[in-house]
């Protein structure tokens, strides 16, 4: 069938609407929450760190798996089944009476969320070209920004005094997700439908699909690359506000810092996407960004009073514009594209889940030593990271695109 040519962009505007309230308003209302909820599940810090990183502990598992289903069975049948299921979940977690409840929820959280994220980027990769690829990533990103402002600054200010406490605020994002399935199952075919039609897919199988991309050392790079930078944001994200109360910050303020993170991420994000296409210079671009993390995370586990502020905004900036460009970059890697972008996306976010999961607790435990020890952690992964990216090859189909002369044979 005929598709509008603009009808992209609302295809990308659901994507993006979908992340940011099925991903990432649901998952930062815990970090603001959590003071109410330890409380009544009777929770300690350690314990905190353990429920806002263990979602990626399955997720570590499931994401190359969602990725080469995406890539089988076509992104939209996934990110419909997903959404609906990962709604269910998030709901779930208003029914928790324990820390052991709570955890065996988000787990169940972290096995179905690739399944929304991978068939996202999958949709990215066969809806846009090149040229247009990091925007379209960028709003994507922008989406799930928008979730986590939103989550973190109306979740236990406004939501949970206006529902009557934490479990109504989990109850009202699982409807609020699940809404999203109707206007997905509307949704028309790709204009060149072989590219999400299952059946042009027979002769690649899940795991022809994942044999394929285990071989490119790119996808390597870029996968520990991620696993450094957005441990980092992870652990600094779920920590920040707790930290900041322990300086003796009220809730308010403490809660505003947090989405000051978000608000300076949603402002960038499309500016850094739109220049990152402009320029065709990802890996520089993200050099850039991952010392800014680096850097900003630093500074906090000394920074007081405005200089703060000034680290969040630094940190902020770039947050969710470097995941934006780092799932760019596997999408264009050489030998990955719109056929294999699902299992690609995959393979990298298994390693962004390994940083997601370890980082939270590790560095939580080192605050028993001295509060702003964990920013020192989390700024060394930001390193880690750094130094990964700077042996990304870039690809050829973007050195070509440049003009720039490639000896490299496909």
């Amino acid at each position: 069938m005929n598709t509008h040519p603009n009808y992209k962009w609302y295809i990308l505007v659901l994507a993006a609407l979908t992340g940011a309230f099925a991903i990432g308003a649901p998952a930062m209302s815990l970090a603001v929450l959590f003071s109410e909820i330890s409380g009544d599940l009777h929770l300690n810090l350690v314990q905190i760190g353990l429920l806002w990183s263990v979602g990626s502990l399955p997720a570590i598992f499931t994401s190359p798996l969602c990725g080469a289903l995406s890539d089988r069975f076509g992104p939209k049948r996934v990110i419909l089944a997903g959404t609906f299921l990962v709604a269910i979940a998030a709901g779930l977690r208003g029914l928790a009476t324990s820390f052991l409840s709570m955890l065996l929820i988000i787990i169940l959280i972290g096995i179905l969320l690739p399944l929304v994220t991978m068939s996202a980027y999958k949709i990215c990769g066969i809806w846009f070209p090149r040229q247009q690829l990091g925007l379209a990533n960028g709003v994507l990103s922008m989406g799930i920004g928008l979730g986590l402002l939103i989550g973190s600054m109306l979740s236990a200010t406004v939501f949970s005094p206006w529902l009557g406490g934490w479990r109504n605020v989990m109850f009202f994002y699982g409807v609020l997700a699940a809404l999203f399935c109707i206007p997905w199952y509307f949704t028309h075919p790709a204009p060149d439908n072989s590219r999400l039609n299952p059946a042009e897919n027979k002769t690649i199988s899940m795991r022809q699909a994942l044999t394929h991309v285990l071989k490119l050392r790119n996808i390597w790079l870029l996968g520990i690359t991620i696993m450094g930078v957005a441990g980092c944001i992870q652990g600094l994200s779920g920590y920040l506000s707790l930290y900041l109360r322990g300086l003796g910050w009220t809730p308010p303020n403490s809660d505003g810092a947090l989405s000051l993170l978000s608000a300076m991420s949603m402002i960038f994000i499309l500016p850094i996407a739109l220049w990152s296409d402009r320029l065709g210079a990802r890996k520089k671009i993200v050099l850039g960004m991952a010392l800014m993390i680096a850097a900003g995370t630093g500074l906090l586990s000394f920074a007081s009073g405005l200089l703060v502020w000034g680290a969040i905004v630094l940190v902020g900036m770039v947050r969710d514009g470097s995941t934006a460009l780092l799932m760019t970059m596997a999408i264009e890697t050489d030998g990955v594209g719109p056929v294999y972008a699902g299992t690609a996306s995959g393979f990298v976010m298994f390693f962004m889940f390994i940083g997601n999961f370890l980082s939270p607790p590790i560095g939580n435990k080192l605050a028993d030593v001295f509060p702003g020890l964990p920013f020192v952690f989390w700024a060394g992964l930001a390193v880690m990271g750094l130094v990964s990216l700077s042996f990304v090859k870039s690809s050829q189909s973007v050195e070509l695109s440049q003009g720039i002369p490639s000896t490299t044979i496909p």
